[in-house]
């Protein structure tokens, strides 16, 4: 009996917004492309984009080879999971499209499997242009293929699709053919309590835009998926900031010294991992090709972002996207109390367990998160493992992401640290570089243990989505330095507990900010 395989995407550029879906039926033994699907959709979310994408795949393999076995690839694990049974279809939304997906072919010769986003490029590329069609007013239109199906045909060493052997020919014949849209990608992220937040009252009461960098923004697919390759920054307003729990509020602090940071490119982070029980387990050493002598970066040039990867930056690089999440509540949360790494490591509150729970379940549903980092802290970890129990990864634990020490202010309120200790607060809130009392860390201290975090992870995941679960001190710097915003601006926005927030870092150094402390999924 004849196989096939069928490859789909959908996406929204808004969720819901413009969405358009692509799906492409292949040849499993040569790679061959035997048909092309993609529609622009209107006003639609991820999911039903996504789903449509996989009816207008298993449409088309009926009509090329009715009696054939069909094996379905998606980077979305929610449609993966819920077709395959191993998932409930609760939205009410997703049902009839689920039944019509499973009318479309024979249901008992059809088999899902779930694979990277960079492995679906060629059903993303097809997505986006049925949404680029539609933002013209018109349809997706297939283009000559002729060139790329004989460069395709060529024998495969790997899997078919956009990842098998002949692919780059492919995209190099459909490159000569005409000039391509390339895809578009996403990503969202989270936060933790800051060492800072409740600081300064009239700094926090003031709202700040983020700024941006230079490149215009690419259009986005989805909320977690990566993005296109050329960098770009998305400007998102930023809200005023009061107290938060955990933590006051958080000055960002300016580098005062050179930190570790990495030269070349890692190796890409193996696939993620089975749906066996999720294990916690302990960083390895980090490979001499990812570290750089201290000496070697300046203060500025770790405000500026990741060290760019030596040579050409490679055709449709991906960003390593950090999706940041801040840990759910603990008992000092409600309570604006400074909640350090050198204090009692709370654990989670029944409502922080309940908030672990919830952005489990909305990250599960976007399906594109790989890997998981954690802060060693108990409240990370347990965020970070409610996590990982659902969607079947397991735990790395980074001690570059733990919390700011607040030496003997941990476990005050700000008000309480203002009234014992006015001189050395009003320090710290005055510099970057001043320790809290009793030799606590410094903002500018943190920002070089969390520059060189990101590099060494950012450079270990190119082209992956990341879950990086922390604090607000660490989560604000990252944001901060994505924005190439100054110190004071840790002050101006908001990071909730079990938030979501984004950054995509690229090859070439630059990075894109791409959510900001979004609490939808606790809203539910």
């Amino acid at each position: 009996m004849r196989e096939l395989v069928v490859e789909a995407d959908g996406g929204s550029r808004g969720n819901p917004g413009p969405a358009g879906y692509g799906a492409v039926v292949l040849d499993p033994a040569t790679g061959e492309i035997l048909a092309e699907a993609a529609e622009f959709i209107g006003v639609a979310t991820n999911n039903v984009a996504e789903y449509k994408g996989l009816i207008a795949g298993l449409r088309a393999a009926l009509d090329l080879a009715p009696d054939a076995t069909v094996r379905v690839r998606m980077d979305s694990k929610l449609v993966v999971e819920q077709m395959s049974g191993r998932w409930k279809i609760k939205h009410p939304d997703m049902k009839p499209l689920a039944a019509e997906a499973s009318r479309a072919f024979p249901r008992d010769r059809v088999t899902y499997e779930w694979i990277p986003r960079e492995r679906n490029k060629h059903a993303d590329r097809l997505a986006n242009e049925a949404m680029d069609a539609g933002k013209r007013g018109a349809q997706w239109t297939p283009r000559d293929t002729s060139a790329a199906r004989v460069a395709a045909t060529l024998p495969p060493s790997g899997p078919p699709g956009d990842a098998a052997a002949g692919a780059a020919r492919a995209r190099a014949a459909l490159a000569a053919a005409g000039p391509a849209t390339p895809p578009a990608p996403n990503a969202p992220a989270p936060q933790d309590p800051p060492a800072a937040e409740a600081a300064a009252p009239a700094q926090a009461a003031s709202a700040a835009d983020p700024g941006s960098t230079p490149a215009a923004p690419a259009p986005e697919r989805s909320a977690f998926a990566p993005a296109a390759p050329t960098p770009a920054a998305s400007a998102h307003p930023v809200s005023a900031q009061g107290p938060s729990a955990d933590a006051p509020g958080t000055a960002a602090p300016a580098p005062a010294a050179p930190a570790p940071a990495t030269s070349a490119q890692g190796p890409s982070a193996a696939d993620p991992g089975s749906a066996s029980s999720p294990a916690v387990s302990a960083q390895s050493p980090v490979p001499a090709a990812l570290a750089t002598a201290a000496t070697e970066r300046s203060p500025a040039a770790l405000e500026r972002g990741p060290v760019p990867t030596p040579g050409p930056v490679p055709d449709m690089a991906a960003p390593a996207t950090f999706v940041l999440l801040r840990h759910g509540e603990t008992a000092l949360t409600p309570e604006k109390r400074f909640s350090g790494s050198g204090g009692s490591d709370p654990e989670l509150s029944e409502a922080g367990r309940r908030q672990a729970a919830a952005v489990a379940d909305a990250l599960a549903a976007r399906g594109t998160i790989q890997h998981i980092v954690s802060s060693p802290l108990t409240r990370c970890r347990q965020t970070a493992e409610a996590v990982a129990a659902r969607l079947g990864l397991d735990v790395v634990i980074d001690r570059g992401l733990r919390e700011t020490d607040f030496g003997v202010w941990e476990g005050l309120t700000f008000a309480e640290v203002r009234a014992r200790y006015p001189e050395d607060m009003d320090a710290w809130l005055a510099s970057p570089t001043a320790a809290p009392t009793g030799g606590g860390e410094s903002f500018a201290s943190v920002t070089r243990r969390v520059a060189a975090t990101r590099d060494r992870l950012a450079a270990a995941h190119a082209g992956r989505t990341v879950l990086v679960v922390s604090h607000v001190t660490p989560i604000k710097t990252l944001v901060r330095l994505a924005l190439g915003a100054p110190p004071p601006s840790l002050f101006k926005f908001e990071l909730s507990a079990a938030s979501l927030s984004a950054v995509a870092y690229y090859a070439d150094g630059n990075a894109s900010v791409r959510l900001l402390n979004d609490t939808s999924h606790l809203r539910r």
